[in-house]
């Protein structure tokens, strides 16, 4: 079994619900607060262990780039402040970065597949771009620890509303161990009768085999679904779904952006407890 050391981090969708802020910044570095969306997935993986992470850019992502780029000419106008130097040095320096383009938005299976070359014969770790989890324990280090008991594809999924489950790819299941949920396809948005309520929701952890799988499943509508490919090995028992622990916010949702803009901020050291006052001042007035 092979030790997982990568990651990649796709970040091709253009972000519609956001616009026009989205015409101008990638949906994947909107702040919370202050900071990026994606500077958060980035550290769930350095906290869980991940060397080396790929980011999957698309047309018009390059400011992402620029953002885990150093800067030294920043970087020196900062010197005499060196509370903000090290903020600005703490953003990649805990791992290696790189990019990867996806020059035409074929699917998600195609941005998987951009990576091949960085991952090679290893495992590795897939987050969303937009999907953040917080947890006492890494969602990515909980699949991680899945896939170190049992090595084969691990999706990560938890439960949601059944108000809810036309939003997401839900697996249907056919067995459950503990947080181990065992399964033979995913049913993708379904408007009625889904399969359970288990949702597939951005973090997985992909074995090697997936690049040949991706590249035997029809393009569908111009785009290589990741979900077809992973299909096609469930049927050979080589997938399983885990039940990660955390609260996640989708942050390509305007909904989940703002209740997340709202948790972070209330739990931020600085500012807190001020704006816990003025929320509370907010809704006394509402009232």
């Amino acid at each position: 079994m092979r030790t997982i050391r990568k990651a990649i981090i796709p970040c091709g969708g253009m972000g519609t619900r956001f616009l026009p802020a989205t015409k101008a910044i990638p949906k994947e570095i909107l702040p919370i607060v202050d900071t990026p969306v994606l500077s958060y997935i980035v550290d769930e993986l350095i906290d869980s262990g991940v060397e080396q992470i790929m980011i999957i850019l698309g047309e018009g992502k390059h400011a992402i780039k620029e953002y885990f780029t150093p800067n030294a000419r920043l970087e020196n106008a900062l010197k005499n402040k060196p509370a903000l130097l090290e903020t600005l040095r703490r953003i990649s320096k805990n791992a290696e970065i790189v990019f990867g383009m996806q020059s035409v938005p074929r699917g998600s299976g195609d941005a998987v597949m951009c990576a091949k070359d960085f991952t090679r014969d290893e495992p590795f770790v897939m987050c969303n771009g937009d999907d953040i989890i917080v947890s006492d324990v890494p969602a990515s280090k909980q699949l991680m620890d899945a896939y170190a008991i049992n090595p084969a594809l691990v999706l990560g999924v938890q439960k949601v509303a059944l108000s809810e489950t036309d939003k997401y790819g839900i697996i249907e299941p056919t067995k459950t161990d503990g947080k181990t949920v065992w399964c033979k396809n995913i049913i993708e948005k379904p408007k009625s009768n889904p399969p359970s309520l288990y949702a597939a929701l951005g973090r997985y952890v992909l074995t090697p085999e997936i690049y040949e799988r991706i590249q035997s499943v029809p393009m569908v509508n111009g785009e290589i679904g990741l979900t077809d490919a992973i299909c096609s090995m469930m049927k050979d028992g080589k997938v399983y779904a885990y039940e990660f622990d955390g609260k996640r916010y989708d942050m390509g949702d305007k909904f989940g952006a703002l209740t997340a803009t709202v948790d972070f901020a209330l739990n931020n050291p600085e500012f807190g407890d001020k704006f816990k006052v003025y929320l509370q001042s907010v809704l006394a007035n509402e009232n």
